[in-house]
């Protein structure tokens, strides 16, 4: 009989954190797979092939509490093998509801120090008790987001791992040869939702003061800040273009001559491993996740200065060589490190650690 795995999650949105874990689902037949949200948002359709899918259909954050009675008869229902939880409120209404018999592991895709939601203190307080109540597997995305989440919480590791964000090379390796439009403007594209953590008002002021200079931004992503962002483009008259949501983004990538991200944190950047699986060159804001990602395969700009980014950017379009040699060093790494093979074989692993534990 095949054991069985409660995944717990917001939503089925399209960001990393549920990208990720609807391809893990697939690569893991050899488990039952329950897979529980919170909110009814499900935008992968037939992409997801759990067992099993629930959700509690909350409208409000306001419900959240109820989650911990919620989770815990499903808990007694399903009688799993082990839980597996990702993101902030569905680790904590784990750590409340599931009996210590239970494996618990939990996914922590953040750098807890640049967090906008680990600024509140409730957040901060509320992570560091529930741990202490109900301490969990820790699995990381990145080396340096496990340094800083024990060093939050103020404890040594129970037991934790880091088990990188994985891209899917055979979707985008496949098109990596695409030809460019052959055109005098350098084109970059940035793919990311519209809101604050993405930081899309830097790159727009950056473009405010490259006007009269063959640059264009094309940026791929919705959300609640895009009205904002129209209005700066407008009155700017920086040259970005808002492109929306699309669903062959992996078709878009290779027609830029640069991928840029000016995001204010991150986890590990699934957008920015696919660029670099595409062979794609890529200027990136200097922050700690990008540069564990990326090393030395991407160039870095300050956020303090969009002027930076200007120049940084101006550097690299004259300098061809330089850009065709950081996206060939780029995919290498993405081959080497940040493959879906390397992620299942480690994923497996960890899983048969905790049921024998």
């Amino acid at each position: 009989m095949k054991k069985k795995i409660i995944h717990f999650i917001y939503d089925l949105g399209r960001g990393g954190a549920e990208t990720m874990l609807v391809r893990t689902i697939k690569e893991l037949p050899e488990y039952e797979h329950v897979l529980v949200t919170l909110f009814p948002l499900h935008l992968f359709k037939d992409e997801l092939q759990c067992d099993k899918y629930i959700c509690f259909n909350f409208t409000s954050i306001f419900q959240i509490p109820l989650g911990i009675f919620k989770f815990r008869k499903l808990v007694k229902k399903e009688k799993p093998d082990l839980v597996h939880t990702h993101l902030f409120w569905p680790t904590v209404l784990a750590r409340l509801s599931v009996p210590s018999r239970i494996p618990l592991l939990t996914t922590i895709h953040i750098f807890v120090n640049t967090a906008v939601e680990y600024t509140y203190w409730y957040i901060r307080l509320i992570d560091k008790w529930t741990y202490r109540f109900r301490k969990s597997i820790i699995i990381v995305v990145a080396k340096g987001a496990m340094d800083e989440y024990f060093a939050f919480l103020k404890q040594k590791p129970w037991k934790a791992y880091v088990l990188y964000t994985f891209v899917d090379v055979a979707r985008f390796n496949t098109v990596a040869t695409v030809a460019k439009e052959p055109s005098s403007v350098f084109r970059l594209i940035t793919v990311g939702a519209l809101r604050e953590q993405k930081n899309h008002q830097y790159l727009i002021h950056a473009f405010a003061l490259l006007k009269g200079q063959p640059f264009e931004l094309h940026i791929y992503g919705e959300g609640d800040k895009r009205p904002l962002l129209e209005e700066q483009i407008k009155s700017t008259g920086a040259n970005v273009i808002l492109k929306g949501n699309v669903a062959d983004i992996e078709k878009r990538i290779p027609q830029y001559n640069l991928f840029v991200m000016a995001s204010l944190f991150e986890g590990f950047s699934l957008s920015v491993l696919e660029a670099m699986a595409m062979g794609i060159p890529m200027l990136l804001s200097d922050i700690q996740s990008f540069r564990e990602e990326c090393a030395d395969t991407a160039r870095y700009f300050s956020l303090k200065d969009p002027a930076d980014f200007v120049t940084q950017l101006q550097q690299l379009a004259a300098d061809t060589v330089q850009l065709q040699n950081n996206a060939v060093a780029a995919k290498e790494r993405v081959l080497q490190n940040f493959t879906l093979t390397h992620n299942i074989r480690n994923l497996r692993q960890i899983y048969l650690d905790a049921l024998n534990s």
